[in-house]
């Protein structure tokens, strides 16, 4: 993988419309976005019909959400082939066996495990079964659980887990940045980072620490009705956030030699000292301390080296301001 790959969530923000669905793809493309990731629920599948609802959304019984915003075939496998022409990759979250059966005939080609689906190990073992990519989410996992998901996950052609914290707007002490390297380091996989906080702080710093997926919820406005819209990103602030990992990939992927200052020859001559004379000095007069001044430009005597001219007598006679070079003083 080259770069950072930046995924929008755009879940369910769609609220069950075709049209919106459609248009949040060509948005989150305009914006930056490699890929847009939906959620595949499928009501009868996943849920009892009196599931409490999570604490940020009360708007209506879990259920009748889930069955109110699916769609059917026929239309995920059109927005498929939108996010095909708009050139971003189609992903999906299932949320029940039969979800997956669902997006295999969609096409997907990589699959997201989303963090309340980490202990459900037919699920995995099922996406497992098909040998595509894998982004494990693990927002409400502890160890053993994940340990148990990676697992699972064997036999999937590429697992990514992503460090996530399941509360919604998610402070920053919260985020777990010292998560990543934690994961890399036990798994052996590459790592990633599904956001949600409020701002780009946080998906910009995981992307220093070498997340190469980032997962952002995308929403055209934050006032608009559904369970993660309130505090997803709207276009403006998820475009500063692609345009801010490309540039975060391309310093990453361009280490600086510090040893090496060839490029700033030309500004150290400009900026750098000189070793001049502090006042008007007779041929003859060995150098002290208080005889010695430093001024730009660099392009005498370093500054650094001011030490090698004491006690040395100078061969000529120097007005105050005169750039020392080794010619002046007897050796």
């Amino acid at each position: 993988m080259t770069g950072i790959r930046l995924i929008a969530e755009i879940g369910s923000v769609h609220d069950g419309s075709f049209g919106n669905a459609t248009k949040l793809i060509e948005a989150a493309a305009a914006c930056g976005a490699h890929a847009v990731k939906f959620q595949t629920h499928i009501a009868a599948a996943e849920t009892i019909r009196n599931a409490p609802n999570p604490p940020y959304f009360s708007g209506e019984p879990r259920f009748e959400y889930f069955e109110r915003t699916g769609f059917s075939l026929e239309q995920w496998c059109n927005l498929k082939n939108v996010c095909d022409a708009v050139k971003v990759e189609f992903l999906s979250s299932p949320f029940s066996l039969e979800a997956v059966d669902l997006l295999e005939e969609v096409g997907v080609g990589s699959y997201k495990i989303p963090s309340g689906e980490v202990t459900n190990v037919p699920l995995l073992k099922k996406i497992a079964a098909t040998g595509k990519p894998v982004l494990l989410s693990s927002g409400m996992s502890d160890w053993n659980e994940l340990d148990q998901a990676v697992e699972a996950l064997k036999g999937s052609s590429r697992i990514i887990v992503l460090q996530c914290s399941s509360v919604y707007p998610c402070p920053p002490e919260r985020v777990g940045l010292n998560v990543l390297r934690e994961m890399r380091d036990r798994y052996g996989h590459e790592v990633g980072y599904s956001d949600h906080t409020l701002g780009v702080a946080a998906a910009i710093a995981a992307a220093t620490l070498g997340a190469v997926v980032i997962e952002k919820h995308f929403t055209f406005s934050r006032r608009m009705y559904g369970s993660d819209a309130s505090n997803a990103s709207e276009p403006d602030e998820f475009r500063l956030l692609a345009a801010s990992l490309s540039e975060v990939a391309t310093m990453l992927a361009h280490p600086v030699d510090k040893s090496d200052t060839r490029t700033y020859r030309h500004m150290k001559r400009i900026f750098e000292k000189s070793v001049v004379a502090a006042r008007d000095l007779a041929k003859g007069k060995p150098l002290e301390e208080a005889d010695l001044a430093f001024k730009k430009p660099g392009d005498g005597i370093p500054a650094a080296q001011w030490r090698d001219l004491l006690g040395k007598r100078l061969r000529i006679s120097v007005q105050a301001d005169h750039k020392f070079s080794a010619g002046d003083v007897e050796h």
